[in-house]
């Protein structure tokens, strides 16, 4: 699943998005041939838990469902053969807001074991029901469990839940989908809703003839039931989790190819929107046919469908076979998407069809391990996409990925990788930038630790080990180091006997690696460590610590929260004596390592293919300043780059003064890659967007005017087109939307001039992609201009165009048009749901709607938790969002004011922990820096 992050990747925001499985206990059970009442009132629920039993496991479901489109519910029945394992009178399953009609239990050969319907107990805290039944279930047999039931499509964006678009004639049609990760299978037919009770699925669909239907397998047959009522049988599914189970009935339009292999590829989208569904077609049969030779695995299924779905809170979902995806992550409109829309649409793509093989094929065995899935999925985005589309310079785009996981694992409200998650809420908060980011930069790392081959072959021989089954970390690591048990010995170089596989070791570098441990320390302690290194003669001296941005080592909590913490650290390094990679395995506190007299620099963690931090004590900081300033092509454009994340981030943690960063991007002026530039610049509008909304004219104007000044070289070179390398498209879009923003009287003007042509063509001219968003931006200053956009966001059939024009329109000045946008956004007809919470954080970023858009989110709490429930991506991005340009102590009072005051719902939550973290985080800084910074701009004005 691809969740949709915090637009604002800045160092002040955080970027968004072990438990044991539940021990068999007894089965409850009856003596044999003792008849129960069958009267509810007489039976208690048998199973207090809030994970399933172990001893019924589900073989084959064999669903029906026939959705009504017009009054907007569905009904069905589902037939679920189970395999008992401990005599019990009970089957304890899922089911949230279903109405049970029936419930019986057959034997092997379909007769009833009971003459009556059997009684069905609620347990709607745990989402659970448990069917009793009067005859024992005897262990080592298998029953069919038959239920009849039936539900409202639900509101909102889980379970089996309606949508609607809107053709260009303002016809308004219906759709009814289902999106279940991660727990609501449940909310459409009753199951055994875990990852580890993997079954095979039969589904039948009933619908009527003008409609199509979908699942995750081909259509197989079509009965008509009736004249108006058609009923399609799908081919039996490979065994999977609930939560892959899918299906859409809807009246879209496809396209369709074929991959090397045979598959068949088709996307479908609403008919208007039919023509920018083939780029998408050309990005999934190409990426079908790497993973395959990839993960040498061919693709299980004979057929991949992608849709574009109306109403769809997540980016996409990988339903083995049908995956389902927003519009904007989807559709491709030559005319108004821009390269960075084409850039997301491959990279969410790749995630999707990665994870056909990385949680579907082989699915993580309890949540709490969902970075199997996602952080896998997130870091193989990079690896094919690259392999498929090298113009795209995706590698380009990592180091944010990792940056982002900083942001976040650098707060102490961080998590492990792999932590305790039981209920629903908290299983929805494991989608977050600790899986996915955190869990990719940990891959990233242990790729180029291992090597490629060691990586891929490790990788692939865990697929194969782990196929239609669950895995967890340990696995996984068992897999890398190469090891195999008696029963599966093969000889060659990559299988050790079990003897040596006890040991979980790798040879490298000349030394045996206890791999298990190393991964321990990244994937069962929160976290990140920063590496201090100190310069003495021939030797490198480190040190390392925990890295926190909301704490200086001067507090007296500091020693408390460094304790316990260490980690195994590949660290790389490169020198100006040679030009290789040098490596070595940090497993102690403090180490050291010689590198010659002769060296006059040192670069640690080169590329930033580590996930740590570093920091250069006793001038070490000046040697790199310096370096840059006379010679800065000596390190790669990555080594660059993270140099600059790492002086700003050192800078909020305390380790180094601003003065000092400040000085390190002074090289930027000789700068001609467009990643460390963009990174230097987008520290400093951090700081102008922190600045402006505290009312400090002068370091505002001041700050605003150095921008433009330092950077007036880059400002000019840009050109108002699309032309250019992907690179050079990137930099010309965030280039400009910044000098606009910083009123450039010539970026302005040229900007107001655009939108004129614009509005005098009547809407019918096509923006350059690249500068479009920054053309509305400006041309939404005024009423007309604003009027018209929202007029052409209510008509426009580009996905791509109304994401750049909601967010022009949220970059009035105005505060009643600001109100009004937050008002149609909880309405959700003019602006869809979906879009509800990307809309609050635009307004939050724009400094008239920082305070408006936190006063909207605490009056209307309840409302936006009903919406869009309380543990979802959603939720977590307006709470951490919204708070995330508070920078002062009677903000951060207010906020705490308000968590209190919703603390019930919450106290679940991380995400108000991280928020306050945040928060406590920007008044520190601003306490710090802000006089330093105001005195380097004036120094810098003279």
């Amino acid at each position: 699943m691809v969740w949709m992050g915090l637009l604002v990747l800045s160092p002040f925001l955080v970027s968004l998005v072990g438990c044991q499985h539940t021990q068999n206990s007894s089965a409850p059970t009856h003596p044999a041939g003792e008849q129960s009442p069958l009267g509810t009132g007489n039976l208690s629920f048998p199973w207090s838990r809030l994970r399933l039993p172990r001893y019924i496991v589900p073989l084959h479901y064999r669903i029906l469902l026939h959705a009504n489109l017009t009054n907007l519910s569905f009904t069905g029945s589902v037939q679920i053969q189970i395999d008992v394992q401990n005599n019990t009178n009970w089957v304890v399953l899922h089911s949230k807001g279903l109405q049970i009609s029936k419930a019986t239990i057959l034997d092997q050969n379909l007769s009833h074991l009971s003459e009556k319907v059997l009684p069905v107990l609620h347990n709607p805290s745990h989402e659970q029901i448990g069917i009793f039944s009067p005859r024992v279930l005897s262990n080592g047999q298998k029953y069919f469990l038959y239920i009849e039931f039936g539900a409202e499509l639900a509101e909102g964006f889980y379970g089996f839940y309606k949508s609607t678009y809107r053709t260009s004639t303002g016809e308004t049609r219906t759709l009814a989908l289902t999106h279940f990760e991660p727990t609501s299978a449940r909310m459409a037919f009753p199951c055994f809703d875990e990852p580890s009770f993997k079954a095979n699925f039969s589904v039948r669909i009933r619908r009527s003839p003008e409609y199509t239907s979908l699942s995750n397998m081909p259509v197989i047959k079509t009965l008509k039931i009736s004249d108006d009522l058609l009923e399609d049988w799908f081919a039996a599914s490979v065994k999977m989790s609930t939560y892959l189970v899918a299906f859409v009935i809807c009246d879209f339009k496809s396209v369709t190819a074929t991959t090397s292999s045979g598959v068949q590829v088709s996307i479908y989208a609403t008919p208007e929107k039919w023509q920018q569904t083939h780029y998408a077609l050309e990005v999934a049969v190409k990426m079908l046919d790497f993973y395959e030779e990839y993960f040498n695995i061919r693709y299980p299924l004979p057929k991949q469908d992608l849709i574009a779905i109306p109403d769809f809170q997540s980016g996409a979902m990988e339903n083995w076979g049908l995956t389902t995806y927003r519009e904007t992550s989807l559709l491709f409109d030559p005319l108004t998407s821009s390269v960075t829309d084409k850039l997301w649409v491959t990279m969410v793509i790749g995630h999707e069809l990665a994870h056909q093989w990385f949680g579907n094929l082989v699915t993580m065995e309890w949540w709490n391990d969902i970075w199997l899935n996602e952080g896998f999925a997130r870091y193989m985005e990079y690896i094919s996409v690259e392999a498929t589309y090298p113009d795209l310079k995706v590698e380009e785009y990592l180091l944010h990925t990792c940056f982002a996981a900083v942001g976040h694992d650098s707060l102490n409200s961080s998590r492990p990788i792999s932590s305790s998650a039981e209920n629903p809420t908290q299983i929805k908060e494991m989608f977050d930038t600790v899986s996915y980011d955190k869990g990719a930069c940990v891959l990233h790392m242990l790729r180029h630790f291992l090597t490629d081959e060691v990586f891929q072959s490790g990788i692939v021989r865990y697929l194969r080990k782990y196929s239609y089954r669950n895995a967890r970390n340990q696995d996984l690591w068992d897999s890398l180091v190469n090891t195999c048990s008696e029963e599966d010995f093969i000889s060659g170089k990559h299988c050790y006997s079990s003897s040596q596989a006890a040991k979980n070791a790798y040879l490298f570098a000349g030394e045996h690696l206890d791999l298990t441990a190393m991964m321990n320390t990244w994937t069962l302690q929160k976290g990140i460590p920063v590496v201090t290194v100190t310069r003495k003669g021939s030797r490198l001296l480190l040190r390392q610590d925990r890295f926190l941005r909301t704490v200086l080592p001067s507090d007296s909590i500091w020693p408390t929260l460094q304790k316990g913490f260490l980690w195994h650290i590949p660290l790389t390094f490169k020198t100006d004596a040679s030009s290789s990679i040098h490596r070595h395995l940090m497993t102690t506190q403090t180490d050291s390592i010689d590198i010659g007299e002769d060296v006059s620099w040192v670069k640690v963690n080169t590329d930033m293919t580590g996930y740590y931090v570093v920091h250069y004590e006793d001038g070490g900081w000046d040697v790199i300043t310096k370096l840059l300033r006379e010679n800065h092509t000596a390190l790669s454009y990555k080594d660059r780059t993270h140099l600059i994340h790492n002086a700003f981030q050192l800078v909020t943690a305390g380790h180094l003064p601003i003065n000092k960063a400040l000085d390190l991007i002074g090289y930027l002026r000789l700068e001609t890659n467009t990643v460390p530039l963009l990174e230097g610049l987008g520290y400093l509008e951090a700081f102008y967007r922190l600045i402006e909304k505290r009312n400090e004219l002068e370091v505002t104007h001041n700050l605003g005017k150095y921008i433009l000044q330092f950077f007036r070289a880059v400002i000019d070179q840009q050109t108002w087109s699309d032309s250019g390398s992907v690179s050079e498209r990137r930099l010309r879009s965030e280039v400009l939307a910044l000098a606009c923003h910083l009123d450039d009287p010539p970026c302005l003007e040229r900007a107001r001039q655009n939108f004129k042509d614009w509005l005098q063509s009547n809407r019918t001219l096509s923006l350059p992609t690249d500068v479009a968003e920054t053309v509305f931006a400006v041309g939404a200053q005024d009423d007309h201009g604003w009027a018209s956009l929202l007029h052409e966001y209510n008509i426009s059939l580009s996905a791509a165009q109304k994401a750049k024009i909601l967010f022009a329109l949220t970059c009035s000045r105005d505060t009643n048009k600001l109100q009004r946008l937050l008002e149609l956004g909880l309405e959700g007809k003019v602006i869809r749901l979906q879009d509800l919470s990307s809309l609050i954080l635009m307004v939050a970023r724009n400094p008239q709607g920082y305070h408006l858009a936190w006063d909207f989110v605490k009056e209307n709490w309840d409302s936006l938790v009903q919406k869009l429930q309380l543990g979802s991506f959603c939720i977590r991005n307006i709470i951490i969002g919204t708070t995330g340009q508070f920078t002062s102590p009677e903000e951060l009072a207010e906020v705490q004011l308000f968590f209190e005051s919703i603390k019930e719902q919450v106290s679940q939550l991380r995400a108000t922990q991280v928020a306050l973290d945040n928060v406590k985080k920007n008044v520190r800084w601003v306490q710090r820096n802000l006089e330093p910074l105001k005195n380097w701009l004036n120094y810098q004005m003279q």
